[in-house]
């Protein structure tokens, strides 16, 4: 870490960033990223140690007191787990009833313009919050908001409020799960959350668009090389021209070098940090679906965990009062910090109904559309120029989108109709 540490600057000097993410060690994306996981480490290494003495206790059949049934749910839980459904990580699909064709329609135009409006509204804002200066006049720039963190926390406390009101206001399972389980899954959210945020610095809105889109890659490639997954043609075809439509585009527009668009060193490092964070929590909430729960449940286990975190972390740094008196001195960022939480908190709201109404085909396309939309939207509002070749790229990986779950959806039809033992070949 010292040597890493040491190289810092010029690894700051080597990159063509704005002058003023140079002008201190505090600013620059890696020494921000230790920093921030020493604060999450002051609360991960106590809490292992209480966690470990604990069950070397045998506490849960010494264990007394008011504090027993805490102490036992969130070390021990209360349930063993069920049988894993066909797929975890999502709800199960309501079987249709007798209702209109209109109503159902009605129904899927609500989905889809909430998770249209949710999302693309979040990513405008995400751009607006890390790229754009606040208090600009005819004689100061301004200043920039440069804490990823504190954007995380709001969100954060935000889904953590909703979820916990839906589940006191509406029926849910028994919950079983040790509450230390969803400390996994809630570090490694706001990693890649802050990753996300981080990467705006240094990379377009339209560039960490195409990279999310294209994160199927690397998932084929670890369970091609570690689970010995074996997939059909048609991943290989669809991954394939995912990967030559961003090459396009990012090919396309390397040679502008316009301040808004260059993709850095340190944009790719946060966007591979993205993927390999974002792709561990969707696998350990998979794993955590086992036990039987919801996925508000999920979200509010999830989120309890992230609060802390993130809460703990800014008052160590003294981070969270410099937030506050940013949105003091800005009214407009407290806005749009407030905005940017409820759309997030929304989206994930409709993303459960959308699912639970219509399946995980039917929201793969709509939250597909929603990428080009964003892409769109970010080159009308913030300029970014994209060329013929470019806009080609990113028509390719939209079509290979598209044709992938098309493919899936015939694959689950057939696999359907086959006898028993007969199952497709394993897909990502």
């Amino acid at each position: 870490v010292p040597l890493v540490l040491a190289a810092l600057p010029a690894m700051a000097a080597g990159e063509d960033v704005s002058p003023g993410l140079q002008d201190a060690w505090g600013d620059f994306w890696l020494f921000r990223f230790f920093l921030n996981a020493a604060g999450y480490a002051s609360i991960v290494v106590p809490g292992f140690l209480l966690i470990q003495y604990f069950k070397r206790r045998n506490y849960l059949e010494t264990g007394r007191g008011i504090c027993f049934p805490v102490i036992k749910s969130c070390v021990f839980g209360s349930e063993v787990k069920s049988v894993h459904q066909e797929d975890g990580s999502l709800p199960a699909r309501a079987e249709p009833t007798e209702s209109s064709t209109a109503r159902q329609v009605f129904k899927l135009l609500f989905c889809a313009a909430g998770l249209q409006a949710s999302y693309l509204t979040w990513g405008v804002l995400q751009e607006r919050v890390m790229t754009r200066t606040y208090g600009a006049t005819d004689t100061d720039p301004g200043e920039k908001f440069k804490d990823s963190q504190f954007l995380v926390f709001m969100n954060r406390i935000l889904a953590f409020t909703v979820a916990g009101l839906y589940c006191a206001l509406t029926k849910q399972p028994r919950h079983g799960a040790p509450m230390y389980k969803y400390s996994f899954a809630s570090l490694s959210n706001i990693l890649s959350s802050w990753c996300q945020y981080e990467a705006l610095k240094y990379i377009s809105f339209p560039t960490q668009v195409l990279a999310k889109a294209s994160k199927v890659i690397p998932v084929m490639m670890m369970g091609k090389l570690v689970s010995r997954k074996s997939y059909e043609y048609w991943e290989y075809l669809t991954a394939a021209l995912i990967s030559v439509g961003v090459s396009m585009f990012l090919l396309s527009s390397a040679p502008n070098r316009h301040a808004s668009t260059v993709t850095t060193f340190s944009g790719v490092v946060l966007l591979a940090g993205y993927i390999v964070f974002d792709s561990f929590t969707s696998n350990w909430q998979d794993a955590l679906f086992a036990y039987k729960m919801s996925p508000v449940q999920m979200m509010f286990g999830v989120n309890v965990f992230s609060c802390l975190f993130t809460v703990g972390s800014l008052l160590e740094q003294g981070a969270l009062l410099e937030s506050g008196r940013f949105m003091a001195r800005h009214s407009e960022f407290a806005a749009h910090a407030v905005l940017l939480s409820v759309c997030s908190a929304c989206g994930q709201l409709f993303i459960f109904y959308t699912i639970s109404q219509f399946g995980a085909a039917v929201f793969t396309i709509i939250m597909t559309l929603r990428q080009a939309f964003a892409i769109l939207l970010s080159c009308l509002i913030y300029g970014h120029a994209v060329t013929v070749v470019g806009g080609l790229g990113v028509a390719v990986v939209f079509v290979a989108l598209f044709l992938r779950v098309y493919a899936r959806s015939r694959m689950k039809k057939r696999s359907k109709k086959l006898p028993p033992g007969e199952g497709p070949v394993q897909k990502v």
